[in-house]
């Protein structure tokens, strides 16, 4: 193919020599002379394992070229990778500057194109971006329609400085957002071929993919360092501690834990972050991430408090009072912290849960329920269909197919459900539906 690379910083710079050594033609463009005169010379503007040889080859070959001139670069590719910098700016903004002027001077090269063109945006920018910001820059400049004169997508890299070269031949997976099948055909000729899955998905989904990408890699690492000080206070070896949790592929190195839903309870989660806060006070050792776990777990409670207010309802059904749901164990329940705010705030609740039997409650169990809701005897019922019957609104912290199915014939269309565990699209109720964070 013939594609066209606008910024030649590190993502730039790899992505054009591996392309060209692919066998595709490539144009670099930038607005640094000095950058565009070393590839020129066939050397790199970049300091990455393995690229002065491989710039060296590839501007022999004759497949590279460099220019200032955008216009020219759009005319003669049928692709533009655009891997302009979009750094911080001093009040931690994205500074857009670079990429918004770009899409003036891309509209204006599009207008003068006779052949639909492929604008694949690969800076890391704020979910929207594309869509509401650069889109209607674009189409203005262009005086044409996203998916007719041109088309638009955000494909997200991956490539680690030092490693650059590897990552892209090796990637953990290929990310296209499009909003049509056009540029996602020609990114899969372009991409298809790398040892990785290729996942589709909307443009907003695959921006935001790459923050969280990056923060879930900063998370990790102040995780394993903040873990690291800690152990260090108590006199245990923390590489052989993070050895031990990463050998657990099935709960800490997996899927688990990743899905959105309401927040954290049980007997383990918050009194083993309590006891980890306190230990690091108690040698004087600094957690602020560890630390600000439980405080961030009942901001979740608080988002659900505000969603019930929000309706103006009084009379609230809980469907699913215990931490988890198949268990009785409310010890801890964000759903019973949930239910301590609303009768503090005058609402009339009701609860239904069918593996919670009062008279079977034993032990701490039985006494955090006493403390925290002592008339819950007076407020359980035995059936859902009473619970629903009386309730404006319907609170769903039950993650059961067989109680969505029922609250699909119970449900009518005057109530408001606050769903917390994500009910199946398919299976949600009649009324007015309201997501957790969704």
């Amino acid at each position: 193919m013939k594609i066209s690379i606008f910024g030649l910083g590190y993502v730039g710079a790899v992505s054009l020599a591996c392309l060209a050594r692919d066998g595709h033609e490539v144009i670099g463009v930038d607005i640094d002379q000095t950058k565009l005169d070393l590839i020129r010379d066939g050397k790199t503007p970049v300091v990455e394992e393995g690229m002065v040889d491989l710039m060296q080859s590839v501007v022999a070959s004759g497949r590279v070229s460099v220019t200032t001139d955008s216009v020219h670069a759009v005319l003669n590719s049928d692709i533009s990778l655009v891997c302009v910098g979009t750094p911080s700016a001093s009040n931690g903004s994205q500074d857009q500057g670079a990429v918004l002027r770009l899409a003036e001077s891309m509209g204006q090269a599009i207008r003068e194109k006779g052949t639909p063109h492929v604008v694949v945006f690969r800076s890391t920018l704020v979910p929207g971006t594309v869509e509401d910001v650069l889109r209607p820059i674009i189409e203005s400049g262009s005086g044409k329609k996203d998916g007719e004169g041109f088309h638009l997508c955000f494909q997200p890299e991956f490539l680690r400085e030092g490693s650059s070269i590897r990552d892209y031949d090796k990637p953990p997976f290929t990310v296209v957002g499009a909003n049509h099948a056009y540029p996602i055909e020609r990114l899969q000729a372009l991409f298809g071929h790398l040892p990785c899955k290729f996942l589709e998905t909307s443009v907003r989904s695959a921006e935001m993919m790459k923050y969280c990408c990056n923060n879930f890699h900063a998370l990790k690492i102040t995780f394993a360092n903040e873990t690291a000080r800690l152990c260090e206070a108590l006199g245990v070896n923390p590489f052989e501690v993070m050895d031990l949790v990463c050998q657990d592929t099935q709960l800490n190195i997996s899927r688990a834990y990743l899905t959105p839903g309401f927040a954290f309870g049980g007997s383990c989660l918050p009194k083993d972050l309590r006891a980890t806060t306190y230990l690091a006070k108690k040698h004087d050792v600094e957690i602020p991430m560890l630390a600000g776990i439980m405080p961030s777990n009942r901001n979740h409670v608080d988002v659900a408090v505000q969603k019930v207010l929000e309706t103006g309802k009084r009379r609230i059904g809980f469907v699913g009072l215990s931490f988890k749901t198949g268990t009785d164990d409310l010890r801890e329940s964000p759903l019973v912290t949930l239910a301590e705010q609303l009768i503090g705030k005058g609402l009339h609740l009701h609860f239904y849960d069918p593996e919670v039997n009062l008279s079977r409650l034993l032990g701490a169990n039985r006494r955090f329920i006493e403390t925290h809701l002592p008339h819950i005897g007076e407020l359980m019922k035995e059936d859902l269909e009473q619970v629903v019957a009386e309730a404006d609104v319907i609170v769903v912290g039950l993650n059961d197919k067989e109680v969505f199915r029922r609250l699909g014939g119970l449900v009518r269309p005057d109530q408001t459900v606050l769903d917390i565990v994500n009910i199946p699209r398919e299976l949600r109720p009649a009324g007015h539906y309201v997501g957790l964070c969704w």
